[in-house]
């Protein structure tokens, strides 16, 4: 390497001062060519690597396509596979719960017949009592004038017919008397006329007499029977459950409430089943009572009478279940559920409630036939939760797919993985 110095201004004379002097040092022609020549391979290095980089990328790229369509290929080659379950027949009894009121086998509410005050009263709220027991005593004095009144009067027409008896028989002589007399020309046509007249009048007066006696005797029968009235009696074997009067209460015939008397051995329990269940429903179909706050157990009954008629606003059939209550645990009026044995009368199917599909289309089911997918619309009957019970649209041993997936289509085939009975 050769060095070329340079001089500055300063020494050349135009200033004094030494250090302003400087040395640059130049490259020589070797050294300039040795930086070119690495600069190339530099170059070419970085070349290479892109080459291989796009190369590489490139590589990559085939491989990644030729996998997609290898992939698209085996999907659309490919056979997916389904779990399916047989469709099954419902059985011969469908069995139904719903919700019933008890209400009392007897119930009446017992009113005032006759007028008065409560002289006594026998029984209170949950009394029970027998039939003819004596449930409380009216009084009313002015009743017995009554009676009196009505048996002197029926004294008086008693005597105004022996009265008129007696008149009659007078008529009677006195008319067989005078029409001998006539017919021999002793009295006058007139005269006989007289007393036929007087003794039809006199049988029309005895006529009237025995039908005031009638009249009058109905008469103190009614008041008697209203005396018979002022003691209260039950009319059948049960309990009091409503009291609504006490001693010395004022009541009114025919309008004061007085007991309600409930027979509860027997409990009369009311359920109204709806008209897709009602078919089938009869007398003496089976039926089991249950009570919420009685658990553990069962009230077993029979169907006693239907109305026959669908209450047109609910559509359901009024139904009376008669249960035995000998112990006294059941009372009118609770809320029970009541577990009908109906026999079933119309044809279903029970499928897994997984093999419902909802969308666009409606409900619908997927069917397998001969490894094909089928897709067939179904109407539900009822919703047990896990199963549903399917009144139209398969048939028994058919095989529906579960949890069918989103792309399958009518016509695809399928290999059947498990199969499931429900």
């Amino acid at each position: 390497m050769s060095d070329v110095r340079v001089r500055t201004n300063d020494e050349a004379g135009d200033g004094p001062d030494a250090e302003s002097c400087r040395i640059v040092e130049l490259p020589s022609k070797g050294a300039r060519s040795g930086r070119r020549y690495g600069g190339v391979l530099l170059g070419g290095g970085m070349l290479l690597l892109l080459a291989g980089g796009l190369g590489f990328g490139g590589w990559r790229h085939y491989q990644a396509a030729r996998d997609v369509a290898a992939l698209a290929e085996q999907t659309r080659t490919a056979v997916p596979e389904v779990r399916v379950a047989a469709v099954r027949p419902s059985g011969d009894i469908m069995k139904v719960t719903l919700p019933a009121t008890t209400t009392a086998f007897e119930a009446a509410n017992i009113f005032a017949r006759t007028s008065g005050y409560i002289e006594k009263r026998y029984v209170d709220i949950g009394d029970h009592v027998k039939k003819g027991d004596l449930l409380a005593e009216i009084t009313a004095p002015e009743l017995d004038q009554q009676i009196a009144q009505a048996q002197a009067t029926l004294a008086q027409n008693q005597a105004a017919l022996q009265q008129a008896q007696a008149s009659r028989e007078l008529a009677d002589v006195t008319n067989a008397r005078d029409s001998n007399l006539v017919k021999q020309g002793w009295l006058t046509a007139q005269q006989g006329d007289n007393d036929r007249l007087t003794l039809r009048a006199q049988q029309a007066a005895v006529n009237v007499a025995q039908s005031n006696i009638t009249a009058q005797e109905a008469q103190i029968r009614v008041l008697q029977q209203e005396k018979d009235y002022q003691r209260v009696v039950a009319p059948f074997d049960g309990v009091i459950t409503q009291r609504n009067v006490d001693n010395g209460s004022l009541v009114q015939a025919g309008s004061t409430f007085m007991f309600t008397l409930m027979h509860s051995n027997v409990i009369r329990t009311q359920v109204f089943v709806p008209q897709d269940e009602a078919f089938g429903v009869a007398p003496d179909v089976d039926a089991v009572i249950r009570v919420p706050e009685i658990p553990g157990r069962t009230f077993p009954g029979k169907v006693t009478r239907i109305a026959t008629a669908l209450q047109p606003g609910s559509r359901t059939l009024l139904t009376e279940i008669d249960v035995p209550n000998p112990d006294g645990v059941l009372n009118p009026g609770i809320y029970c559920t009541v577990e009908l044995s109906i026999p079933r009368r119309t044809p279903s199917m029970i499928i897994p409630s997984d093999a419902l599909v909802f969308d666009q289309n409606g409900l619908h089911v997927v069917v397998v036939r001969n490894g094909v997918v089928h897709f067939q619309q179904v109407s539900i009957a009822r919703d047990f939760g896990t199963t549903v019970e399917v009144r139209e649209g398969v048939r028994p041993g058919e095989q529906v797919v579960l949890n069918p997936a989103v792309n399958l289509a009518e016509g695809s085939k399928v290999a059947i993985r498990k199969t499931e009975v429900s």
